[in-house]
């Protein structure tokens, strides 16, 4: 039992002291380990448990109580730490990051971010004057706590990690660290999703925190607290930005550049601690220093995780391939960049299945610990993560210099508003993209160039390449794997160029193109225009993102519209299916200035007509034009359909095309009123019989069900029949067939006198291809149905999982979209061999017409992680479409 004297008590300095000793006389009465043994703490900095009346691990903390400790941190220190608001969340939360340092160096913080970026560029800043701005800098590090926001110890962790940096007094390791470190602390990426987790905790908390892993308050609902308020996994969000978390964060990583970016999360709570360096494969765009400085790290959490009798890995599950994660995106400007994962009590105490218990203080203190270490590695290492850094960015343009590929261009057509938004996703992300005004070396005017010689180039060419590779020893290990059944290794998609998702072109040249051209700021895009005068009519060419955004605006603003099932040609131009009509005498008075209002605000191009003539085609008044009415769409929420499928599907309607959806839980249709509703949309997942017999009754009646990934097996079970398809296995192993073994048991012998005759006889008949990862394949449309209006005629999808679907019989249906053939099929990414085959002239959508509606089934998501703009339109067909096709 530890005692203390009353008297010492009360002649401490403040109450700030008394908290931090009643917190270690509560850890000591508890048997609990000190955070970090050996310290003493300045009772002038306000404890966490005087702050917020708990202390570190007691309580998960509400985003609120993080925001709140830090301002009153940074209230009480302003000195040594200073706080900014970087975004807002979907639902209105704060977004923070703090830097703490020594008293010169928050003094400097200004003048560090601007070295920072000077040292960055060496076309600017030379050698000489470089190596004095390095010799006098600290480090800046980064370390973000959060970003799934059931991982609940990290931002705990936040609060004590700056703590600890600003209150231990004349400690060594602190010392060197705020001498040598600028640190900057993002606490909580997530505050939606953790939020909603710390809700769902408290609600269901009872006299005793339970251990018991299937208690209630380890058991989210089917919204857990990992995603944000769409339903994104924002660990996967980084090299398409499309949530305003992500955005926020990225921008303010390029203005201060830092040399270390640490990611801290949780797994399972079987597991017990990882940290660098990752398990293979790594991104071929990584360079040989960066792999080494893994090292650094690694081997110095070692170093205190075994003093401090902590279990960890390394080298396993956690890869560096895919560039799309927190803990690899910063490695393309530079930084050393790194995961590290927490096993979770997803609570306050849980139990592994070996019978251990953990608590939810323990996991806060490792993660703790962590961050403790990754600083004073970069405060040892600080003159050589400077050099690193540098050499980086100098040969990124030595590469770019001398290298096959010396330039990407993004020609200006076909959907141009995709390649706009391409462009300005690359600039957001520090990318240098210049923008031609006229035409420059045979491409269009507002064509965009990527020059290669430029500090960014790695992150160019990961995200531009369409074939990234890893390693053939991993691939070939995967390989082995499989035959044996055994669990790949690969841990998240394998393709993502993100030209090919969406779907515009990205031309490598051997030679960078002459001509006046601007850089371009992020997010200054093109605004639209109209053309001529619309006496008797508007229109606008489908094909394009903006065109889309049009008409849902146009539909929200009560416009009248048609659309065309057949292309026409007026005053010489060609005008594609879908094009929009908007027909002047149909509308109300005032029609010019809201086109033009529309036009500007949704980028699209808008050509006034004066006459309904066409000198080839349909016109207006045919029976291939038909009105587009505004649907009331209908998504199907909770279980059984998956959060992230519906989350995605909302975001592309509701964010990226401004048209309001409905969610509604699956079990909820089974006994609404469907007659409000003319679309609903079923994302992924396996939906009951019952259902699907109801929403059938529906769709006859003239509703468009629209089925993704693993709706379409439910809309094409025999019960149903909604979509005369069905799922595929793998074709049976030849001479396989099973023998039926006799009375007494005995089969008749079979001779096995090779690999591959063995092979045949432990495959299992109607096994089921293995899963892919993520890959993306290219698919045809089909030119004539309504489905592909303004779609050209090769698309790209990102293939999961294992769903293979036969083609809808030619007097049943459409195959809008087929998969090419095996030779032409994989696009980008690595794809087991009998997938391939299999995929091959699959369908990617069907349509099928039942009874005076329509069932459009999607095999393949249009909406996964709202990374595939190239199937925008291919989707919204479905939902404007459906509609205006139903009799």
């Amino acid at each position: 039992m530890v005692w203390f004297s009353i008297y010492t008590i009360r002649y401490m300095v403040s109450r700030w002291a008394v908290a931090a000793l009643l917190l270690l006389v509560s850890a000591a009465a508890r048997g609990q380990a000190p955070f970090w043994p050996g310290v003493t703490y300045d009772p002038a900095v306000p404890a966490i448990g005087r702050t917020l009346g708990y202390a570190p691990g007691e309580r998960i903390s509400w985003h609120g109580s993080i925001v709140r400790y830090f301002e009153t941190l940074a209230a009480a220190q302003p000195a040594r730490m200073k706080v900014w608001e970087y975004g807002k969340t979907w639902e209105g939360r704060k977004l923070i990051f703090a830097a703490i340092g020594s008293e010169a160096n928050i003094r400097l913080l200004n003048q560090i971010k601007a070295n920072q970026r000077k040292i960055a560029d060496p076309r600017t800043t030379p050698e000489a004057e470089a190596a004095k701005l390095m010799a006098a800098m600290p480090a800046v590090i980064w370390l973000g706590y959060g970003v799934h926001g059931n991982e609940i110890s990290s931002p705990d962790a936040a609060m004590l990690t700056a703590y600890h940096l600003l209150a231990t007094r004349r400690d060594p390791v602190v010392d060197r660290i705020l001498a040598n470190v600028v640190v900057l602390i993002d606490p909580l990426q997530n505050p939606d999703g953790r939020d909603r987790f710390v809700h769902h905790f408290e609600m269901s908390e009872g006299l005793e925190a339970q251990a018991e892993p299937s208690a209630l308050e380890h058991d989210e609902p089917w919204l857990s607290g990992r995603t944000n308020h769409y339903h994104f996994d924002m660990n996967r969000d980084w090299i398409t930005l499309t949530q305003p978390e992500t955005r926020g964060r990225v921008k303010t990583l390029l203005e201060w550049l830092p040399l270390v970016f640490v990611d801290l999360h949780e797994m399972g709570s079987n597991s017990t601690y990882y940290f660098a360096p990752e398990a293979v494969p790594y991104n071929p765009h990584l360079t040989a220093a960066q792999r080494t400085s893994l090292d650094w790290f690694g081997k110095n959490n070692a170093r205190w995780f075994d003093q401090y009798g902590f279990s960890y890995f390394t080298r396993e599950v956690y890869d560096a391939f895919y560039p799309g994660y927190g803990a690899s995106w910063p490695a393309y400007y530079g930084a050393i960049a790194m995961t590290y994962e927490q096993a979770s009590a997803r609570g306050l105490r849980m139990r592994r299945t070996d019978e251990r218990e953990f608590t939810f203080r323990d996991t806060v203190r490792q993660h703790f610990v962590a961050s403790i270490s990754t600083a004073e590695t970069a405060a040892r290492e600080r003159p050589q993560l400077l050099a690193n850094f540098r050499a980086y960015r100098v040969s990124a343009i030595e590469e770019g210099s001398r290298e096959a590929i010396r330039e990407y261009v993004l020609p200006r057509r076909g959907d141009v508003s995709a390649v706009d938004k391409l462009a300005h996703v690359l600039a957001a992300q520090g990318i240098e993209v210049h923008r031609a005004a006229q035409p420059a070396g045979g491409f269009p005017a507002g064509s965009y160039f990527i020059r290669l010689n430029q500090p960014q180039k790695r992150m160019v060419r990961t995200l531009l390449d369409a074939k990234v590779e890893m390693e053939k020893d991993f691939l070939a290990e995967q390989e082995r794997r499989r035959k044996k059944k055994l669990p790949d290794e690969i841990y998240d998609i394998t393709g993502w160029a993100l030209p090919l998702v969406y779907n515009v072109e990205a031309l490598p040249r051997e030679s960078v193109t002459a001509g006046t051209m601007d850089l371009i700021t992020p997010g200054a895009l093109p605004t639209g225009s109209v053309t001529g005068k619309g006496t008797v009519a508007y229109l606008v060419p489908w094909g394009t993102q903006a065109a889309a955004r049009f008409l849902t605006a146009a539909l929200r603003a009560g416009l009248r519209l048609h659309t065309n099932d057949k292309g026409f040609k007026q005053n010489g131009r060609a005008f594609p299916r879908g094009t929009l009509i908007v027909k002047t005498l149909e509308n109300s008075p005032g029609l010019d200035a809201k086109i033009a209002a529309l036009a500007a605000a949704q980028g699209a191009e808008v050509i006034g007509t004066e006459t309904g003539w066409v000198e080839d085609g349909v016109n207006f008044g045919s029976r291939f034009v038909h009105t587009v009415k505004a649907p009331v769409v209908a998504i199907a929420w909770d279980s059984p359909a998956s959060s992230a499928s519906a989350g995605h599907t909302r975001f592309v309607l509701e964010r990226q095309y401004g048209y309001p959806a409905i969610p509604v839980r699956a079990a909820t249709l089974a006994s609404a009123d469907l007659s409000r509703f003319d679309v609903i949309v079923l994302p992924d997942g396996a939906y009951s019989a019952s259902l699907m017999t109801r929403l059938k009754d529906w769709v006859r009646a003239g509703g468009t069900l629209i089925g993704v990934g693993g709706a379409v097996s439910s809309m094409a079970d025999a019960k149903t029949g909604l979509l005369a398809i069905q799922r595929e296995t793998l074709p049976k192993p030849e001479k396989s067939a099973e023998k039926k073994a006799g009375d007494d048991g005995r089969v008749p012998g079979t001779f096995l006198v090779s690999d591959a005759d063995y092979d045949k006889a432990i495959t299992p008949e109607g096994a089921m291809p293995d899963d892919v990862a993520g890959v993306l394949v290219a698919a045809r449309t089909d030119p004539d149905h309504w489905l592909t209006a303004g779609l050209p005629a090769k698309l790209h999808a990102m293939i999961s999982g294992r769903n293979v679907f036969t083609p809808v019989k030619i007097d049943k249906g459409t195959n809008a979209a087929v998969m090419m053939g095996p030779a032409d099929i994989l696009a980008a990414g690595y794809l087991w061999e009998e997938n391939r085959k299999l995929l091959a002239h699959k369908p990617l959508a069907v349509v099928q017409r039942e009874g005076r509606g329509w069932a459009i089934g999607f095999t393949a998501d249009p909406n996964y992680r709202a990374l595939m703009d190239g199937l925008n339109l291919l989707f919204l067909n479905a939902v404007f479409g459906g509609p205006a096709h139903a009799r």
